[in-house]
Formats: structure tokens, sequence, C-alpha cells
């Protein structure tokens, strides 16, 4: 009876080959994978009009909660993250183009659509700035995970809101992919982008 024999060079290639898959490192599953994070609203657009989370299915959203009378930490955060998607438009415009991002305010009282408008164009073009009503801000927040009150008054009449700085990113379906690292700078911002948005 005559057996066939492979060539070694043939096994030692199939064997490689086995193993390598056998090795291979699954996909990187998302840091805010299967996370309870956003959801529907409908809020206050820089023009006036409604603008609901829905009217972004199909895109990747970057979405943040501040205040423009924010002194440091807002102005700081949205500027990184926004320099990170600009570096990223640079190198992949069409990846680029399916980004929405989004700022949400926190303090609904002063931030109204002319004031977001105004603070959102200092940054992005495409960053619409969204209010609404004390109690829709805070539903919103809530779906978010995002925690916010209102700081003492100062001698000046002024307060300052405390509030967490997280800079969410969504996927197209608006499942949570990752948080931007805005705190490491812009390139980190892009680095984030370039590993989930596809």
């Amino acid at each position: 009876m005559n057996h066939a024999v492979m060539p070694h060079k043939f096994t030692v290639a199939l064997t490689a080959l086995l193993l390598a898959s056998c090795n291979a490192a699954p996909a990187e599953e998302p840091p805010l994978a299967g996370a309870a994070i956003g959801g529907d609203f409908t809020l206050i657009g820089e023009d006036g009009s409604d603008v609901s989370w829905s009217d972004f299915s199909g895109k990747y959203r970057i979405v943040y909660f501040g205040y423009a009378f924010c002194p440091d930490i807002c102005p700081t955060d949205v500027q990184r993250a926004m320099a990170g998607l600009k570096q990223f438009e640079e190198d992949s415009p069409d990846l680029g183009a399916k980004i929405q991002p989004l700022f949400v305010t926190v303090d609904p009282a002063r931030d109204t659509p002319e004031v977001v408008a105004e603070f959102t164009d200092a940054f992005h073009p495409r960053l619409i700035g969204l209010t609404g009503s004390e109690a829709d801000i805070k539903a919103t927040a809530d779906k978010f995970a995002v925690y916010f009150t209102r700081g003492a008054d100062s001698e000046a009449g002024g307060y300052l809101m405390d509030h967490s700085n997280i800079t969410y990113l969504f996927a197209p379906d608006g499942s949570p992919l990752a948080m931007l690292p805005t705190d490491q700078g812009p390139e980190a911002v892009k680095a984030e982008l370039d590993k989930w948005v596809r």
C-alpha cells in the first residue's frame, strides 16, 4: 500500500500556519463595550431647534458635558479633543467625516443656544453645542453617567459647576466604545480614534 508523503517544506509551513492561527490574539474589544452609557434624548441646538440622539444614527459620536463659563477644565478638554479630531481628519478625511462631536452643557441657566454656539465655534466647525431645560439636561447627564452640581455663588455673583469631565466616543449604533484620553493631549486622542473608527 502506498502512503502519500507530504513534502517536508509543506509540512513545516502548514504547522507554522496552524500554530499562528491558534495563538492569534482575538480582536480587541472596546473598553466600554456593554456599558449602560448613552441613550435617547432631545435637547436644544445652537439655532434653537430640537436635536435628538437619534439624529446622529450611523455616525460615530464624541460627547463631552461641560459649560461655556468654565474657566479651565472644559476649554482644555474640548480643545484637546477637537485638536485630536482635526489630526484624525487630516490623516483620514473620509473616516473623520463619519464622526459628529457634541458638547452638552451642564449649566443651562447661563448656556443659551447663542452662548454654546460661540463656545463650540472656537474649537471645531462641526462641534454642535446642546442646551435645554434643567430637567432635560439632568435626565441626559444621568443616561451618560455624568455627575454635575452647581457651586456656591461668589461675591461677584458668579458660580462654578462641579462636573465629570469624560470625553466619550460612541459607535454609529449609539453604543459606547471608549473614553478619549484628553488628559494626554491631542495625539493620544487621535490614537484612540485610530483604534475604533473604521
